[in-house]
């Protein structure tokens, strides 16, 4: 069961679009609570929740913060979020760790891409919802056409919980104690409190029929049904602010405190042992521990500071927890709660807490923090995150870097799960990957200035992929003589076209013992070693079948590295008449976009050699064009994408099958391969 302390605890995940004051507006929270005696300013880099070197020169958030103020009984817990498209990756782990999420709303721009992700991420995860529309102050406003806009695209359970007054210096309460009489710009208040009190009896039947006969109900009874609808996704109450001038901040704190839901009162975070079945969570502080990461910070002074949430057991500074399947636990020397980049220690951590610990290297993002050890760890549903889709192909500026570049890659990667490093064996380059050219330029920035690592880059190269297209034979005679023993191989063999997807298959025909058996392998090590850096463009060759069927060798000057050399060139002597082909990946590809951009999108498409395969109209004017193009037309599509929609377009994608290139794109890599050449 859970105690008093848990029940009201609230965590909250402060999301929305970029430039609409989520920052500025937790730091006017946390004053209004006392939590700090002034307000930090975004732009001169002193906000709580803005700390890292590079969100104070580039004045916006780049990661995740952890704040928290005491507001009556709650204690409040914001998880400030990163909000440009580029870093959604950091802003939706924070999603785990939350009850609820408050989605902020820019009063003059609306709208925009990641208020809807942001949205509709925290529906799927079954999410309380709360819109923040903040900066009211503004001039020419129409908030009563926003309000509508926001019923229109997220639907009816929109409903304004307080109004702006006229002027819009303060805001009206249409909830906790509603003045009939009072003045708004739009609306009523009674009008306002008339459709929340219908919404939330809703989820009550006997509270319906109370408030049918009764023509009220309870503010006890009202704030219970008020939650539940909330939990639902039934309603999902408007406010309004302005973090500037502080209007509405006050009534805004009493809505996040007093009738957002706490631990208690949602379903705990689903858990599964490793055979799939259900493992059953509850905030209970008797309760094993069972808390999970959702943020990992890598200082190189401090050292990594991983923050979690609490979903059952009580952490103490002396509990010993095991990280995932680990065996060997780690004791818990100090626990911290966050307050921006402040560490402040405390005794214990109950359920629902998001705390904190340091120097423990074994917890990355997403790991498990439990009681028992071992390999019946328990696992959380995961938080889907956007496909990293944006490359660049890096390498040391400085020769003798290329360790501390790999090591400074796994730091980065560590603290940013949508950060990807990908060592490609078929390009034989270190690509990075990200959400965006935004992403990755800020990554090269942090590895700069606090890892002293500089990199030039380029764009990564496609991962092509060589085969044949038709039976052919080959043969090869190696002979070197050298003043002593000398070298002699012979080797003849033919080659088959293999199924898409066929690999390589070798098959040794040899009799009468003609190439001796100690020496076939080598023969099929030299035919790998074609396979690996390509035949006819440099590139990795697949689904051929390769049959080694006659050869000769010498007693004396036969050796391992005679095969090997005439097992190579045979092959490349059959490559050449098999008609060989140089193939392509051509990925699916599905673009959101709004729908007065559909004809510029397909005929962009098209002329990227892709193939539109069909559309789907999506809520608040979006629609969904899916189809398959070649990645080698896709290296910029993030790029060209963000500057046609004005940054409201996105993409995911993901590989489908190898295609032949056409033929004037095979003459141009051909012509461009290199191969080093043998010493005969």
């Amino acid at each position: 069961m859970a105690n008093q302390a848990t029940r009201e605890i609230r965590n909250i995940a402060v999301v929305g679009h970029g430039g609409g004051g989520k920052t500025t507006l937790v730091e006017s929270l946390l004053v209004a609570a006392g939590a700090i005696g002034a307000a930090g300013s975004v732009e001169k880099g002193t906000a709580v929740c803005d700390y890292e070197p590079e969100e104070r020169a580039h004045q916006q958030s780049l990661w995740s913060a952890v704040a928290s103020l005491e507001h009556g009984s709650a204690h409040v817990s914001f998880i400030d979020t990163p909000g440009y498209p580029d870093f959604l990756g950091r802003a939706l782990p924070s999603l785990a760790a939350v009850e609820a999420v408050a989605v902020v709303v820019d009063a003059r721009s609306g709208i925009q891409t990641t208020t809807r992700r942001m949205m509709e991420a925290a529906a799927a995860r079954g999410l309380a919802r709360l819109v923040i529309v903040n900066k009211i102050d503004a001039p020419d406003l129409d908030l009563g056409a926003l309000v509508e806009s926001l019923r229109e695209v997220f639907g009816s359970e929109c409903l304004p919980v307080n109004l702006p007054a006229p002027g819009r210096e303060r805001v009206v309460d249409c909830f906790f104690e509603p003045d009939p009489s009072a003045a708004t710009e739009f609306s009523s208040v009674e009008e306002a409190q008339s459709r929340v009190v219908d919404q939330a009896v809703e989820m009550d039947e006997e509270l319906m029929e109370t408030f049918l006969e009764q023509g009220e109900v309870s503010a006890e009874e009202l704030h219970g049904a008020f939650r539940s609808a909330l939990v639902a996704g039934h309603l999902v109450p408007v406010c309004f602010a302005s973090a500037a001038s502080g209007a509405g901040i006050d009534l805004l704190l009493d809505v996040l405190a007093r009738l957002m839901p706490g631990p208690a009162d949602v379903d705990p975070r689903a858990f599964s042992a490793p055979d799939g079945s259900a493992v059953e969570v509850a905030p209970d502080p008797s309760a094993d521990v069972l808390a999970d990461v959702f943020r990992v910070t890598i200082d190189p002074f401090v050292g990594r500071l991983s923050a979690f949430r609490i979903h059952s057991g009580t952490i103490t500074r002396d509990t010993q927890l095991h990280v995932d399947d680990g065996r060997k636990p780690f004791k818990v020397g100090h626990l911290f709660r966050l307050q921006g980049k402040e560490h402040v220690e405390i005794e214990a951590g109950l359920p629902g807490d998001i705390c904190a610990v340091a120097k423990v290297d074994e917890i990355g993002y997403g790991a498990v923090l439990h009681a028992a050890g071992g390999p019946d760890a328990p696992r959380p549903d995961s938080v889907p995150l956007p496909d990293a889709m944006y490359g660049l192909a890096v390498q040391a500026k400085t020769r003798g870097d290329e360790q501390k570049l790999s090591d400074t890659l796994s730091k980065l990667a560590a603290e940013d799960p949508s950060f990807h490093v990908e060592h490609s064996t078929a390009t034989r380059e270190t690509v990075i990957r990200g959400l965006g050219e935004l992403h990755l330029r800020m990554m090269l920035e942090r590895m700069k200035e606090r890892y002293h690592v500089e990199v030039e880059t380029r764009p990564p190269r496609i991962p092509y992929r060589e085969t044949i297209t038709a039976p052919a034979e080959g043969h090869h005679r190696h002979k070197k003589q050298t003043g002593g023993a000398g070298q002699f191989g012979e080797v003849f063999l033919r080659v088959e076209p293999m199924g898409r997807g066929g690999g390589f298959e070798f098959v040794d025909n040899i009799v009468g013992g003609v190439i001796p058996s100690q020496f076939v392998p080598a023969v099929e090590k030299g035919i790998r070693q074609v396979l690996e850096t390509g035949a006819i463009a440099g590139y990795r060759m697949d689904d051929v079948k390769v049959t080694v069927y006659d050869g000769k060798h010498h007693p004396v000057d036969s050796k391992e590295i005679a095969f090997v050399t005439a097992g190579k060139k045979a092959f490349l002597d059959a490559v050449s008449r098999a008609r060989p082909i140089v193939l392509e990946p051509v990925v699916d590809l599905e673009v959101t976009i709004p729908q007065d951009k559909m004809g510029d999108i397909a005929g962009d498409l098209s002329g990227k050699r892709g193939r539109v395969g069909g559309t789907e109209s999506l809520a608040g004017g979006y629609v969904a064009i899916s189809g398959q193009a070649p990645l080698s037309e896709l290296t910029r599509y993030q790029t060209e994408l963000k500057s046609v929609t004005a940054g409201a377009g996105s993409y995911t994608m993901g590989f489908s099958h190898y295609d032949p290139v056409p033929r004037p794109i095979q003459e141009k890599l051909m012509a461009e391969f290199k191969p080093v050449a043998d010493e005969d």
